[in-house]
């Protein structure tokens, strides 16, 4: 006798809910790899929105005024002149004195911060009483108004009643015109930058101390080492990417220098004192757009600046590949 086995099926109501519940699942997991996928770009995209607009853009169009005569009275009004503003600029004795300018600023107040930065984050390094307090102070000048600072400096590199002065009298110096003299204003100057930037740098040089190993130090300990050659020879090399680091963005920084000798210079502080002694790259262009009204030139100036920093941008490639190579 024939057993006629018989296969139950689903209620229509629970068949058509896991059907459902299959293409639910379906969905979900098509919008988890969409959601996977396309998510960093709508994370990502609003920095891209702000730099095409306020980065990209006004590069461009920068670039593209440099190759037109364009007044600041009618800047809608742009007349074809091709390369004329930058081979003007070579012609020109005052951009070569604000490039000097720019140079030996830069040299002279890059140089001292990093050398004081890096001796300050030296002795921030070790375990002393209240650094906690040290290293936040050291913030306070970067932390500061440019106005606030240069006015502060105005006045103490006064000529007639400034402290500098004053104290350079108590040792028998005589009165110094720190405005009007090419490398008196030129050090007043490099030492409002020193002054707002060391303890920036001091930071950053002693947050890559800090992450130096400590077997390094007790290695050289071992091997007699003092403190001072241990600094030469552990601290030193360990810091070498960072140390060209801050090397490049003070340098940048020195290339775009224009707050502090602008406010320094006081009325008429585009011209970079009486004798352009110390006008920068970038008070050069202020004043070529916003008083001469040249926009043109002025844009001129600007890409003049940028291809100096790509310059610039390129040795930091260079060096950094080739120590890295070295290693």
């Amino acid at each position: 006798m024939a057993v006629e086995s018989r296969t139950a099926a689903p209620p229509a109501g629970q068949g058509g809910a896991a059907l459902r519940a299959d293409r639910e699942a379906r969905r979900r997991s098509r919008r988890y790899r969409r959601d996977v996928k396309w998510s960093p770009y709508a994370f990502v995209a609003p920095f891209f929105l702000f730099f095409t607009a306020f980065g990209l853009f006004p590069l461009l169009y920068t670039g593209w005024s440099s190759l037109h005569s364009v007044s600041l009275h009618d800047p809608t009004t742009m007349e074809w002149v091709g390369l004329h503003n930058y081979t003007r600029l070579l012609e020109d004795e005052f951009f070569w004195n604000a490039l000097r300018n720019t140079f030996t600023i830069g040299v002279i107040s890059t140089v001292p911060q990093l050398l004081m930065a890096l001796g300050l984050a030296h002795l921030l390094n070790y375990r002393l009483r209240g650094s906690a307090f040290f290293r936040v102070a050291m913030l306070t000048p970067y932390a500061t108004s440019v106005a606030a600072a240069t006015l502060v400096f105005v006045l103490l590199f006064g000529r007639d009643y400034g402290m500098v002065n004053w104290l350079l009298g108590m040792a028998g110096i005589d009165t110094i015109d720190w405005q009007n003299g090419t490398w008196a204003s030129q050090l007043a100057v490099s030492s409002i930058v020193i002054w707002r930037w060391t303890g920036y740098n001091t930071l950053i040089y002693l947050a890559a101390m800090q992450a130096v190993p400590q077997d390094l130090y007790e290695s050289a300990a071992l091997d007699g080492a003092s403190r001072w050659q241990q600094f030469l020879h552990v601290t030193i090399p360990s810091l070498r990417p960072t140390i060209l680091f801050t090397i490049v963005v003070s340098t940048i920084g020195a290339t775009q220098l224009f707050g502090e000798p602008l406010l320094f210079g006081g009325p008429g502080g585009e011209k970079g004192g009486a004798s352009h002694q110390f006008q920068t790259l970038g008070l050069y262009m202020y004043e070529q757009g916003w008083f001469n009204f040249h926009l043109g030139r002025a844009a001129a100036i600007a890409w003049s600046m940028f291809l100096i920093l790509l310059l610039i941008g390129l040795v930091n490639w260079l060096i950094t590949r080739r120590l890295g190579r070295s290693r």
